[in-house]
């Protein structure tokens, strides 16, 4: 067991109160019965959770829907759980997705996860979200540093080019400049 399933399955078992209904979604290899729990009515939020996270690792793209919303949601552990499937799902749609999550500034606040999917991705929409996120968070007195930091160190790892500009912004801000020097020496010189 992988230690995100191994968390994701202490956590939800928890909040299902142990339930015989938790046993059986995390004991059943019935991917069409992991399906039904996404579009049934009356569902608990773990149970929704549980079923797209193992969809998720199966590869069943029946799965992606629901875990960009937890993608999106406000309790970073689901969003961390959401980032993983989504990784190991392997949809064309999901950096797309993920790019407009952390673009949205409505929703800024719970850009982390999706920057650091953006970056595991390696999509060619990663670079381009991740230079627009943080020249966003470069403004003066912005709240969301843990986001711009996401950004710097993920346009290091990716080392594009396109992202020197605001690497070399990113410099003069305190928080950000250590990791904008590094970032910066990953990305190949420009001929």
């Amino acid at each position: 067991m992988d230690e995100e399933l191994r968390s994701l399955t202490e956590r939800l078992r928890t909040e299902s109160g142990g339930s015989l209904a938790y046993d059986r979604l995390l004991a059943t290899d019935d991917l069409d019965e992991l399906a039904r729990v996404l579009t049934a009515s009356g569902q608990p939020l773990w149970a929704r959770e549980l079923a797209a996270f193992r969809l998720g690792l199966a590869g069943d793209r029946r799965a992606f829907e629901s875990l960009v919303l937890f993608l999106n949601h406000r309790d970073p552990q689901r969003c961390a759980s959401a980032a993983h499937a989504l990784a190991r799902l392997d949809d064309p749609r999901t950096a797309r997705a993920a790019a407009a999550l952390a673009t949205n500034e409505l929703r800024v606040a719970y850009a982390l996860y999706p920057v650091r999917l953006l970056i595991r991705l390696h999509a060619p929409e990663s670079v381009p979200a991740l230079i627009t996120t943080l020249e966003r968070r470069l403004r003066p007195h912005d709240p969301y540093r843990r986001v711009a930091l996401a950004c710097v160190e993920g346009l290091g790892t990716l080392e594009d080019p396109r992202a020197r500009p605001v690497l070399s912004e990113a410099l003069a801000h305190p928080v950000l400049a250590e990791a904008a020097v590094r970032a910066l020496a990953r990305i190949p010189k420009q001929r």
